[in-house]
């Protein structure tokens, strides 16, 4: 199910996790050649993709929100 970026915050190692409109939580790294999300390693590229819609597993399988940060 797409749901849009609406925040970001890092978790406990430092990577970008992606907080989305059903309250759940994404990890968003960029870890080429298996993940190219560059636009992730800058402010003014995670700024670019608020409301950029991903797949949430999370509302497909039916969680619960995700407490925030």
């Amino acid at each position: 199910m797409k749901q849009p970026i609406t925040g970001y915050h890092k978790d406990d190692e430092d990577h970008w996790v992606a907080q989305l409109a059903c309250g759940h939580n994404q990890h968003v790294r960029h870890t080429p050649p298996w993940v190219n999300r560059p636009w992730v390693t800058t402010a003014d590229g995670r700024e670019s993709m608020l409301g950029f819609e991903l797949d949430c597993r999370k509302c497909e399988e039916g969680a619960p929100p995700d407490g925030r940060p």
